[in-house]
């Protein structure tokens, strides 16, 4: 039993179809295509170069920052306080 023949994949296939179903198994491959283009877009992302010759983590003018590092969808909630 070391090897599978195409007839044993053939077979597998069309259980696996059976089971899930087309439209399923359509979504989790786009689903799937999305995710890994998704991951190389964000490691061409990483390695970039910082633009305008700007020191590498220095914020713009006009910016507070905080200590702590955070990912650009939070918010920092000390930060933003009426004058």
């Amino acid at each position: 039993m070391g090897t599978f023949s195409i007839w044993h994949w053939l077979i597998v296939l069309l259980i696996v179809v059976m089971v899930f179903g087309t439209k399923k198994l359509k979504n989790m491959g786009s689903d799937l295509g999305g995710a890994v283009k998704g991951f190389k877009d964000g490691m061409k992302e990483g390695g970039t170069k910082p633009e305008d010759g700007a020191a590498p983590g220095a914020a713009p003018a006009g910016q507070v920052t905080s200590s702590v590092q955070t990912d650009k969808t939070t918010i920092d909630v000390e930060a933003k306080t009426k004058s």
